[in-house]
């Protein structure tokens, strides 16, 4: 009996060893739940409350227990498993190769879990155990500072709140020195900030160095980040440090976000996950940013990233759409010469974009079947003879679509006859919407007396702000 009881416990130990090389396996039992079916899901950068993605599932036999396993290689992350009425859940620590138990109820969630043959969610749980307990002495803390009613109090208060917060951070580091490069403990650097030196900070000249905090916080903002674990892409982290880094830190101009973009990206190179997600990421948020002339930063990515084969994860199909996509506004971002217009005004006389002769030329796309262009297009004129006049500014408008009399109609009832008004009544020089990406109207650049492009996309709200921004570099640049 004892040799076939050291066979059976080594070939359990061999199975192990199999089992290991790839996919998982976790056996489930939740006292309450007796059918139905289970799903293990997983982040992706976000946090909730944005998507999960389910990455697997398995049904309750009639004992109560679920299996789900694959063989397939896993990058490992914080996982989900969810319960069929999707708001039934909690998280658990996933590596490659992991084989474990978990048994709970549905009451004592989430700290109430138990599992088994995973050590590093056995120290997750005690994590999630020592929160509860700091959320609890966090909000009496909280309600006690809100209640203070003397100076003394609110000192005491806010110093047993320093203290609050310096165990969770102690906790955190104790961990991540006793278990480096554990999952859990990658996480727990990944949240870690910089702490900014306290005291005075003077500048080489004995002046105090106002920039200093900013400065450093930047500077240090990624120290403790570990861009070679894959498993940081699969947890709720990495997007949210993303947005604070380069929405609140970083400058919002193009080559700024191009050269912290180049940092990332070099950091990340030779991963699979992070590389993938950091380049996704810098691209959809450039290409989402209500700041003017983040579209340069979408043509630089494609240039030397997406068209220099590093998006190996993409078809032929998709990554041309990136291609064509850049290809459009290439021709127009902030910096370039605006690409030549030639075409007849109302008159029927020809009228040259280039041959504008004006300190400032205001490009506009128009329609008079749009009912925003008609609430536009006076609102334009009003700061035109208002501001804009004065400072030297000509406007060069193009109708897009509509009929060439209703057109020269509302150019009279509008009062815009002193505009440079112009149409392409043949359709023969449609160029003009891939060299400005005009797919909707109104559209309306800022040219300066070069015809370089200063400003796109821009409204009546912001014209002369951007006009004056220009103005203001010029005397900066003078006075030098």
């Amino acid at each position: 009996m004892k040799r076939i009881s050291l066979f059976a416990l080594l070939m359990v130990g061999m199975a192990q060893l199999i089992f290991a090389r790839d996919g998982y396996r976790i056996q489930i039992k939740i006292d309450e739940v007796q059918e139905g079916v289970v799903y293990l899901a997983h982040y992706y950068g976000k946090p909730l409350p944005s998507a999960i993605y389910k990455a697997d599932s398995a049904t309750f036999d009639k004992n109560g227990v679920a299996v789900i396993e694959s063989k397939q290689p896993l990058v490992g992350g914080i996982y989900i498993i969810m319960l069929s009425d999707h708001k039934t859940y909690f998280e658990l620590l996933l590596n490659n190769g992991d084989n474990m138990s978990i048994s709970t109820s549905i009451k004592n969630l989430p700290d109430g879990i138990v599992f088994k043959n995973s050590p590093d969610n056995e120290q997750f749980m005690g994590y999630v155990r020592f929160l509860k307990n700091f959320g609890t002495k966090q909000k009496e803390l909280v309600d006690r500072y809100a209640a203070a009613r003397t100076n003394t109090d609110t000192s005491d208060i806010r110093k047993k709140l320093k203290e609050n917060s310096l165990a969770l951070t102690t906790y955190r580091r104790n961990y991540a020195s006793a278990h480096p490069n554990t999952l859990l403990a990658n996480i727990f650097n990944a949240l870690e900030l910089p702490e900014v030196p306290e005291g005075k900070h003077l500048l080489p000249d004995g002046t105090v160095d106002s920039n200093f905090t900013y400065e450093y916080y930047k500077a240090h903002y990624w120290d403790h980040f570990n861009f070679r674990d894959d498993r940081l892409v699969y947890t709720p982290i990495y997007d949210a440090k993303l947005d604070e880094y380069f929405n609140k830190l970083v400058l919002p101009y193009p080559d700024s976000i191009e050269v912290e973009g180049d940092k990332l990206l070099a950091k990340t190179r030779g991963t699979k996950e992070l590389f993938k997600y950091t380049l996704w990421w810098l691209e959809h948020n450039a290409q989402d940013s209500k700041i003017m002339g983040m579209d340069a930063v979408v043509v630089y990515l494609v240039e030397n990233y997406y068209m220099k084969g590093d998006a190996t994860w993409l078809s032929n199909e998709d990554l041309n759409k990136y291609i064509d996509y850049a290809s459009k506004i290439a021709p127009n971002v902030l910096g370039n010469l605006a690409p030549e217009i030639k075409m007849p005004d109302v008159n029927g006389k020809e009228q040259s974009l280039m041959a504008v002769k004006a300190k400032y030329t205001l490009l506009l796309f128009w329609s008079p079947d749009c009912s925003h262009c008609q609430k536009e297009i006076p609102l334009v004129d009003s700061v035109y003879r208002a501001v804009l006049k004065a400072k030297g500014t000509k406007v060069y408008a193009v109708r897009t679509e509509g009929d060439d009399t209703k057109w020269k109609e509302m150019i009279k009832k509008m009062g815009i006859t002193d505009w440079i008004n112009v149409s392409d009544p043949d359709h023969t020089r449609q160029d003009y919407r891939r060299k400005y990406d005009v797919y909707s109207t109104p559209i309306m650049y800022l040219l300066d007396e070069n015809k370089i492009i200063r400003g796109k996309k821009i409204d009546h709200t912001n014209i002369a702000d951007v006009i004056e921004l220009l103005e203001r570099k010029e005397r900066s640049k003078t006075k030098k």
